[in-house]
């Protein structure tokens, strides 16, 4: 990775590729973007942009694949039912990214795409989706945001951050990764559930016998190279290629989808649609409700909205200080320039997302690869958000992509997240356990709300009992608490007659 620190061009770089080389003077989109004060030029913004792009893509095939594949009822194409459609998702998946990329670079001037983030959308789709409806769930979403746009405002989202121990926080990451490749491996059945035996198994009956699952290891396999050779776009190159090869595999064995063949494709079967243009359907802009709150009980719906606050919270403030220390824009303390700014929008693009059914958006840290390219102000965040929304024209193709292709890139991309885990002192067990708790409870009860919880009151509990309850934040106690109310709702809805 290049820091840049100076005006002067990269070697071989055309000199008069920056903003002001020959008269010295600064045009406005220079002043403005401060591009020339932050040592790049058009064409470093512009590429690093581009890059950034490329490296993000793949949300517009995955999210619709996430949001898509859960519910109670999976052949009910409706959005009141139990998945959404894919085109529709896709088509609002870029808008969205490309409307809050473009104004997230313009009002905080940094180099950070947006769009749907990891971890919500899957916990949305396996932990909500089924109790409350889609809109429902949206609605939640929107909620979450305008929480969070608060917090950001008033200046207790910095705050809150500080009161939560490293540990714990890396903990979350962790456990959020294990949870993503964990629904990998379910999708792709790689793993499945027994009768009268173990929770799970490997493949059918112990042996790894469906062209699905032997396609989605080697997805798994392609992409994890691609990923550690650090090619741009890896994950996005292994995705396409893996569908490339899913599509040429079932125009020869003709397997269909799973529910007809058992030996299927769980969800789309890879076939070439009759075009890969089309003009994208925003149906699903608008289609959010706050009916949670009647359907399943104010509290119990109250402990959604705070695990999407605390997953959206402590993703993007982690996310936004590496990218902006990866830029050199960062101080020793991990302030940057525009952070006020940058946090507000961000909580902006949670509304967004939830109001036009994408899931919400946050900051990517994919955006490392822009920067890598040099990119150090919000123009190549207007250059990402430009191009996601010329991807609203390419939805047809999410219909292609087979979900065993999108379950290998939830497995690399949980494989990225884990790597947190080195930030987890295991030597002092009053750490360890409690971030133990937090990362193994996510993925075997199916919950990131669960993960939080166990880790929050445990944490709390045992270094207390350790004789660190004066290192503990007030805040902790409060939302531990919240979470004892949180796990014992059912008694306590049935004691409160509701």
């Amino acid at each position: 990775m290049v820091l840049l620190t100076g005006s002067g061009s990269r070697p071989g770089e055309d000199p008069q590729s920056a903003p002001t080389r020959k008269s010295g003077k600064k045009d406005l989109l220079d002043r403005y973007f401060k591009i020339t004060e932050r040592g790049s030029s058009y064409s470093r913004e512009i590429r690093g942009g581009l890059v950034t792009f490329i490296t993000m893509a793949y949300i517009v095939i995955l999210n619709p694949l996430i949001l898509g594949g859960f519910g109670p009822d999976s052949a009910t194409l409706d959005v009141e039912g139990g998945w959404l459609e894919a085109a529709q998702v896709g088509a609002v998946t870029a808008l969205t990214a490309g409307v809050m990329t473009i104004i997230f670079g313009i009002a905080a001037n940094l180099p950070f795409g947006i769009a749907a983030g990891l971890g919500i959308n899957s916990f949305l789709a396996v932990s909500v989706v089924g109790d409350v409806t889609w809109p429902e769930a949206m609605g939640l979403v929107v909620i979450n945001g305008l929480l969070i746009v608060l917090l950001a405002v008033t200046g207790a989202r910095e705050a809150i951050f500080n009161a939560v121990p490293p540990a714990l926080k890396a903990a979350i990451t962790v456990g959020i990764g294990l949870f993503i490749a964990f629904i990998g491996f379910v999708d792709s059945g790689f793993v499945q559930g027994t009768e009268g035996g173990p929770p799970v198994q490997l493949g059918d009956g112990g042996s790894i016998t469906a062209v699905p699952t032997l396609v989605f290891l080697l997805g798994v396999i392609l992409m994890g190279i691609l990923v550690a050779r650090k090619v741009t776009g890896g994950l996005l190159i292994g995705m396409v290629a893996t569908t490339v090869i899913a599509v040429v595999v079932e125009s020869i064995l003709k397997l269909g989808p799973a529910f007809e063949n058992p030996g299927g494709w769980h969800l789309n079967v890879p076939a070439l649609p009759s075009s890969i243009f089309a003009v994208p359907d925003l149906s699903l802009v608008g289609e959010f409700s706050f009916g949670a709150f009647e359907r399943i009980g104010a509290l119990a719906a109250t402990m959604l909205v705070f695990t999407l606050v605390f997953t959206n919270f402590f993703d993007a403030m982690g996310t936004m200080t590496g990218l902006a220390k990866s830029a050199g824009l960062a101080d020793k303390k991990g302030n940057f320039p525009g952070l006020k700014a940058a946090l507000i929008v961000e909580g902006a693009g949670a509304v967004a997302g939830g109001a036009t059914s994408a899931s919400s958006n946050t900051v990517f840290i994919d955006s490392a690869s822009g920067i890598a390219e040099g990119a150090r102000t919000g123009l190549a965040s207007v250059v990402t958000g430009t191009l996601f929304l010329a991807a609203m024209f390419l939805t047809p193709l999410t219909a292609v992509v087979p979900l065993e292709a999108a379950a290998a890139a939830l497995v690399v991309v949980g494989a990225m997240m884990v790597a947190q885990i080195k930030e987890i002192n295991f030597k002092n067990f009053s750490i360890a356990l409690p971030a133990f708790l937090t990362i193994i409870t996510m993925p075997l009860t199916y919950s990131i709300a669960n993960g939080i919880g166990i880790g929050f009151i445990s944490w709390v509990l045992i270094r207390a009992a350790s004789g660190k309850a004066h290192k503990i934040h007030w805040l902790m106690w409060l939302t531990a608490a919240g979470f004892v109310l949180y796990f014992a709702r059912g008694p306590v809805s049935a004691a409160l007659g509701t």
